[in-house]
């Protein structure tokens, strides 16, 4: 969960890539892999501004990586981020935005605080999980450039609320196609399948 910063250039590959671990940058480990780590959730990033948020309701200081992103943005709404969206990150990183995180009990045991889950759940800008489309080099620094904007209206913020306090919009994350994370779409689908579209 505690992620550091790190000087110097970072791999970005496929997860299980020669030097990857279970995420898609290099030195990144994923020790519980039920519902983390795979292509689907290579990347995890998280805004700054977010983490600046929480700073202040917590009442205490947040590195970046303090979520266990991998990467921390600033300037980008993560969270408004459409599914499928393509995000290029320096001059050969590109990512693809495939779902929101679902906080669980090891964010509960890391942040130390009470009703963490319901908390986070509530606030509703989750951050983004990314499959890599293109492996490369990333570094602090690197600019984030948006070079291609799926034709639906999923945002990350969206697929958030789907999955834990609005499930009656899992029907939504079907317009999304092949972009969406697997456990999502077979969310969705079984959310079809018992109460209709």
């Amino acid at each position: 969960m505690d992620k550091r910063p790190v000087d110097g250039p970072v791999r970005v590959a496929a997860p299980g890539s020669q030097g990857i671990g279970g995420n898609g940058l290099a030195g990144d480990a994923v020790c519980k892999k039920q519902h983390h780590g795979g292509d689907d959730q290579a990347v995890y990033a998280m805004a700054r501004e977010d983490l600046d948020a929480w700073e202040g309701e917590l009442g205490r200081s947040l590195a970046n990586g303090a979520f266990g992103e991998n990467l921390t943005t600033r300037g980008i709404d993560v969270s408004g981020a459409l599914i499928g969206e393509h995000r290029r990150l320096g001059p050969e990183v590109v990512l693809e935005v495939t779902s929101a995180r679902i906080p669980r009990g090891t964010s509960q045991g890391h942040m130390d605080e009470k009703r963490w889950v319901q908390r986070f759940t509530q606030r509703g800008a989750p951050g983004a999980y990314l499959r890599v489309i293109q492996p490369g080099e990333i570094r602090t620094g690197n600019p984030v450039e948006i070079v291609h904007r799926p034709d639906h209206d999923v945002t990350v913020a969206l697929a958030f609320r789907a999955m834990t306090t609005e499930r009656p919009l899992q029907p939504r994350l079907l317009a999304v196609g092949g972009a969406l994370h697997s456990e999502l779409r077979t969310w969705a689908l079984a959310h079809v399948e018992h109460n209709g579209a």
